[in-house]
């Protein structure tokens, strides 16, 4: 079983209808020379990997662009198709009068599990004052938050709002709330493996796809930028398995996984143990 905690669903079929707003989302997101997929294609294609649940991601920047690139609606539209399958994240722009409410209703009728941020697009610091109500609202109803972390490929994004250590702070602020940093932090590796370490309430994500592909870029982050043994003697328990699709094929981000070599208890956590407990259940429970 695999848990795949990093989906993007912006070329999912059911919320692709609009082809201009299709074409705006694949613009923002920096997506070229892709088409809407049908649902079922895509779960055939998740099923090489034996992702038995997903993660979808939305994106809202809409203070500044207008609309979100993903809506926390499309997403709910999404996991409805297949409860069971997905499980769907929040996004809201807190630079909305109305953010709070937003986030609320999120949760509250949408039903969504949790809150994503790419603090590079909105180019804000995390420990901005203009996020810490989000923060308080997923500390209220325990619903953990994802970061983008490190260096982003989309368009109108800065890496210095993201890198690791500037997430310190939220970590240390809000002991009982889950906090994922995306893309192991990548460049900054090391700092994100120094954060796993030190606080029980962070977790790091594997979407990598920077310079070559997964055999490649996962041999240098997981073996080259840390210890041989880092991972499993030190933050086995801290790491979930995310493709970071669609940029990368699920199946060939979770064959550069397998290449690494790890033991069959440290695989198991990556594969879905972790993301179980990240989502405030025990290693075996489902999300």
């Amino acid at each position: 079983m695999v848990i795949d905690t990093h989906i993007r669903p912006a070329l999912y079929a059911p919320i692709c209808g609009d082809e201009k707003r299709f074409q705006q989302r694949c613009d923002e997101m920096n997506y070229h020379l892709m088409n809407p997929s049908d649902i079922k294609l895509l779960k055939k294609q998740y099923a090489l990997a034996d992702i038995q649940k997903a993660f979808l991601l939305p994106d809202n920047c809409s203070a500044k662009t207008g609309t979100p690139v993903i809506s926390n609606e499309e997403v709910a539209k999404i996991v409805a198709i297949d409860p069971d399958f997905f499980l769907g994240f929040a996004s809201v722009d807190p630079r909305l009068e109305n953010a709070a409410e937003l986030l609320e209703n999120a949760f509250l009728k949408l039903g969504l599990s949790g809150l994503y941020i790419n603090t590079s697009r909105l180019q804000l610091y995390p420990y901005d004052e203009k996020l810490i109500i989000l923060y308080d609202i997923c500390s209220k109803y325990h619903k953990p938050v994802i970061f983008h972390a490190g260096l982003s490929l989309e368009n109108n994004t800065l890496a210095r709002f993201a890198r690791p250590m500037e997430f310190e702070e939220v970590m240390l602020r809000y002991p009982n709330t889950n906090i994922c940093l995306t893309h192991m932090g990548w460049p900054w590796v090391q700092e994100t493996a120094a954060l796993l370490l030190k606080y029980p309430n962070a977790y790091a994500s594997t979407g990598l796809m920077n310079f070559d592909g997964p055999y490649q870029i996962y041999e240098k982050v997981f073996h080259e930028d840390m210890g041989a043994l880092w991972v499993e003697h030190n933050i086995s328990d801290k790491i979930m398995f995310g493709s970071d699709s669609p940029r990368i094929r699920p199946v060939r981000a979770k064959r550069g996984l397998d290449s690494l070599g790890f033991s069959e208890e440290t695989r198991k956590k990556i594969e879905y143990k972790n993301a179980c407990r990240f989502m405030g259940g025990g290693e075996t429970d489902a999300v």
